[in-house]
């Protein structure tokens, strides 16, 4: 009778530690793979600034989103057209935000950032592209999210590689006009990404895409009309097609599914964090496409910036605690997130 009282007491109480345990590596998975696809997305875009400076010559601004547009929604058609027609009528339902997406997301920030390819450097498209993650964050903190003191340390020492990075290690900063748009381009971005935690969840990642490029290309449909009346349109060569079809398949169609499902799983802030990642990568791909030089500073800031993103998008430490119902449930897709926000489930269907 004594060997069961003490036996017993030691039994129930493991039964919270394993589920708890259970839980937390439930959660790792995910967390994981959204912040793969967010690198993903990143890496890949990096690519787009360089093509964006490449055809800037060669392929008017607003030419050059209005095709990659068409091209992406070529695409995607195949896989989405399908699930998007099926879904018709909860995308009229939601007409209004998918409107406000493709407007930031599509319309303006591609277009943008082509009109900054003139006057500007690839290097510097993708560093100043990287202070967006700092309106997503913002954005996320006045929705009520709290971020978490490792997330905003991270953000910080992020931000400040990328001011080092843009100054030349100077307190003075000399914008070109095509930094300003670049600026008005991450301003949208940051915008279209703080919006798709606001996706609602019954419309497929594949239909909202397709929509949103659809709905994108069609606003930027009467500016590209007037492009072509006034500055004629451009002869199609292997050195103006390659990189259309690059960043219409690739940087379009893959790209943007996989920062959106990256945004479903661990939001925009996190997601945020790892987009430091993108002057690393643009600063890389010049020096090994273009050939510009990479110096001490270039180092030292990529150091920073990288930095920044471990400790930023790094998932803290859970102390052991018995799992609830209030917690998490196996039949409602909810997972408890480090900063102590409910993330949905919205897988593609």
């Amino acid at each position: 009778m004594t060997v069961l009282d003490r036996t017993t007491p030691i039994h129930t109480a493991s039964a919270p530690t394993v589920a708890s345990k259970a839980q937390a590596q439930r959660a790792a998975g995910p967390i994981g793979l959204g912040l793969a696809l967010a690198a993903l997305a990143t890496v890949v875009w990096s690519g787009s600034f360089v093509t964006s400076r490449a055809l800037a010559d060669s392929v008017p601004p607003i030419q050059h989103a209005f095709w990659r547009w068409i091209i992406a929604i070529a695409a995607v058609a195949p896989f989405a057209a399908r699930q998007t027609w099926r879904q018709r009528a909860l995308l009229r339902k939601h007409i209004r935000f998918l409107l406000l997406a493709s407007l930031l997301g599509v319309t303006i920030y591609n277009t943008l950032v082509n009109q900054a390819g003139v006057t500007t450097t690839a290097g510097n498209m993708g560093m100043i592209m990287a202070a967006s993650p700092v309106l997503m964050a913002v954005y996320e903190r006045l929705g009520g999210t709290r971020l978490g003191l490792r997330r905003v340390t991270g953000m910080l020492i992020a931000c400040a590689g990328v001011l080092v990075l843009v100054s030349g290690g100077s307190l003075s900063m000399d914008f070109a006009p095509g930094d300003l748009w670049v600026i008005a381009g991450a301003l949208s971005f940051g915008s279209y990404s703080a919006l798709l935690k606001r996706k609602p969840a019954e419309i497929g990642g594949l239909p909202f895409l397709f929509a949103t490029f659809v709905l994108g290309a069609l606003m930027l449909l009467p500016v590209f009309a007037a492009s072509y009346a006034v500055q004629g349109g451009f002869t199609p060569s292997v050195g103006t097609l390659t990189p259309l079809l690059y960043v219409g398949v690739v940087s379009s169609a893959i790209a943007f599914f996989a920062w959106n499902k990256a945004i479903s799983i661990i939001g925009a802030a996190r997601a945020g964090v790892i987009y430091y990642l993108q002057p690393v990568c643009v600063a890389l791909l010049s020096f090994a496409v273009l050939g510009e030089a990479m110096g001490w500073l270039q180092v030292m800031c990529m150091g920073l910036i990288l930095g920044g993103v471990v400790l930023g998008a790094a998932r803290a430490k859970q102390g052991v605690r018995p799992a609830s119902r209030e917690n998490t449930s196996p039949d409602d897709g909810i997972t408890s997130s480090d900063d102590g926000n409910a993330s949905p489930d919205q897988s593609v269907r």
